[in-house]
């Protein structure tokens, strides 16, 4: 290993310590880090703003900064608190039901969206919700989180790695629907199952706050009708704009930030009512996050992790998808899955090349490394820009999310599902192909 390789990965691993010890600022740490890098020369100036491969991933951060504003004008208008007493309705202010209710919801708007978005529509609702009924809103938010990692696993719009295997791969919209939405369906059940384990036995119904949230009238909410309205063309225009991507070619950033322009336009606030709820904190830790893996990039840290993995497994597909499944569970955890597969994708272009019409066992290692990464995102807090939208929307809210908290129930819901996942790869694409 070069100096400049092993340089990249003290960095890495000293930022990757002090962001899991939470003793230091996390956003410090990563543009610390990634300060670093470019003065060590692991990562030259120039690439940290204009390389796709080793700088800062604009498209990321325009999609949010897009979705931020316009989530906070769409708050000025009340319908979050619509949607919160709705759904506490819905669920007779049970708190597990609640949470199932708000589960499905994420993974099924995380499939047709793109989890990033989804999460920055759902958490809102969820922290009114939580202060309605005396609740604690970390359990929900976590389960958020991860469900939108598992429902965006389902197509190609869904989480942002699947539309880098789409590109390198050839596949389609379709091709993800039929390959990846079944057993997503299995996992978003056998996940409500673990909510319950993991969370859900320690809900408490407060009776008093529930028959008072069943009192409420939703529509008395709506601050402003008029606004409402618009906002929710503008929203629908930009959920089209997502979902017509493969015709349009328009990057989701850019739909994104066109909406928040348009938002703007037809809201008439001043600036300072609708950026001071921009989560500016979360934009620069993924900035300095990416800057960082970046440099494990550029050092050939990660192409020399997955070109051993190549190496190993040769042309066996079957144990090459299982070990592309399991191989990416485990590195997209511990770095953000979106770096991970657009290093790891061109390596499986070589193996086995691109096509839906490819056979089966040679398929499968698409399949295997979309679901390893979507799903190994669950991982921690970092594993995947869902979850680091949703820990720093909690912590601007005072319920801070550990990355240790976050760990430890991920590790679980990584494990449990990934581990069914290996006999889905098996069946479908080497016994029954």
């Amino acid at each position: 290993m070069s100096l400049t390789a092993v340089l990249a990965v003290v960095v890495f691993a000293g930022a990757y310590v002090l962001i899991a010890s939470e003793k230091v600022n996390r956003t410090a740490v990563a543009l610390g880090g990634a300060a670093l890098m470019v003065v060590l020369g692991v990562v030259r100036g120039k690439d940290v703003f204009f390389s796709e491969e080793t700088g800062v991933d604009w498209n990321v951060i325009f999609l949010l900064l897009g979705m931020m504003i316009i989530v906070s004008i769409l708050r000025q208008t009340g319908v979050f608190e619509f949607v919160a007493i709705w759904a506490a309705q819905k669920a007779k202010a049970r708190p597990f039901r609640m949470m199932v209710l708000l589960v499905v919801i994420t993974a099924l708007a995380s499939a047709l969206l793109d989890n990033v978005t989804t999460v920055l529509l759902v958490a809102p609702v969820t922290l009114l919700l939580c202060e309605r009924l005396a609740l604690a809103p970390v359990p929900f938010l976590l389960a958020e989180a991860m469900a939108s990692n598992i429902g965006g696993a389902a197509t190609l719009i869904g989480d942002p790695p699947n539309i880098i295997i789409a590109s390198r791969a050839g596949l389609t919209f379709n091709d993800f629907l039929v390959h990846l939405a079944p057993i997503v369906l299995v996992l978003l059940v056998a996940f409500v199952g673990l909510a319950w384990l993991l969370w859900g036995r320690r809900l408490r119904y407060n009776g008093e706050r529930a028959e008072a949230v069943m009192q409420l009238t939703p529509g008395e909410t709506i601050s402003d009708h008029r606004l409402l309205r618009r906002m929710l063309v503008v929203l629908g225009l930009v959920l089209l704009g997502f979902l017509t991507h493969s015709l349009t070619h328009l990057e989701p950033s850019l739909v994104a930030l066109l909406g928040a322009g348009a938002a703007v336009l037809v809201s008439r606030l001043p600036s300072e009512d609708f950026l001071a709820d921009v989560e500016w904190e979360t934009l620069l830790f993924f900035a300095g996050l990416f800057v960082m893996v970046g440099a494990l990039v550029n050092a050939g840290v990660i192409h020399e992790l997955a070109q051993s993995l190549t190496d190993t497994i040769g042309d066996n597909y079957l144990v090459a998808s299982q070990g592309v499944l399991v191989g990416s569970a485990v590195l997209s955890g511990i770095v953000d899955n979106i770096p991970y597969v657009a290093t790891m994708s061109p390596i499986v272009h070589d193996l086995v090349g691109a096509g839906g019409d490819l056979p089966p066992g040679q398929q499968s290692l698409w399949w295997a490394l979309a679901l390893g990464a979507d799903l190994g995102g669950n991982a921690t807090a970092i594993g995947a820009s869902a979850n680091v939208v949703v820990t720093g929307i909690a912590r601007r809210n005072e319920h801070p999310i550990s990355f240790w908290t976050f760990t430890k129930y991920g590790l679980v819901v990584t494990a449990v599902t990934v581990g069914l996942c290996v006999p889905y790869v098996w069946l479908r694409y080497f016994v029954l192909a």
